[in-house]
């Protein structure tokens, strides 16, 4: 049986704290994927029935404190965990999902990556961005100029080969060589 809930990026940013890297001030993937083996993640499900917004979820984003799309930035605080969901109906503790395994690949070589891709689908990543990045708009992005902003963790999905015979990766809906 499989069963689709969205998981709340406030209890992983919020709650991990210094081991996840210290919310809004950036983080470690591998430490967030262990939080969710070890202490679980509370739902941040939104569902719709016909036109309205029902809520049914415990810890939902914090867009409008401030840490919103592009992205968290340190200049703005991380909010509190709180532990407590929103509906006072629902439980914390009995909120909690948690993942059965956290393990890394090793990027030494390429081909552990595309294994591990094919065989288990989609990992996450991590690679610095540079300045130039914010300008990327659309085909394979290249670091050209610019220097370093810091680390972005991302979903890889695939890989493949540009018409020009330039490798690249597939980042959820990004080609970066």
């Amino acid at each position: 049986m499989v069963i689709n809930i969205s998981l709340s990026a406030n209890d992983l940013l919020a709650c991990c704290g210094f081991r996840c890297g210290d919310g809004c001030d950036g983080g470690y993937p591998i430490d967030a994927w262990k939080y969710f083996v070890q202490n679980g993640v509370v739902t941040e499900e939104l569902k719709k029935k016909k036109k309205t917004l029902l809520s049914t979820q415990c810890d939902p984003y914090f867009d409008d404190i401030g840490c919103s799309h592009p992205g968290c930035e340190p200049v703005y605080p991380t909010p509190k965990c709180s532990r407590k969901c929103v509906d006072k109906n629902q439980l914390w503790k009995e909120d909690k999902h948690f993942g059965v395994n956290a393990y890394r690949v090793d990027s030494s070589d390429v081909s552990n990556i595309m294994t591990e891709v094919s065989q288990n689908g989609p990992v996450e990543v991590a690679f610095t961005v540079y300045e130039d990045f914010a300008y990327y708009k659309s085909g394979v992005y290249k670091h050209i100029t610019g220097g370093v902003m810091g680390g972005h963790a991302v979903k890889l999905i695939g890989w493949g080969t540009s018409e020009d015979g330039e490798d690249y990766w597939l980042f959820f809906g990004l080609f970066l060589s």
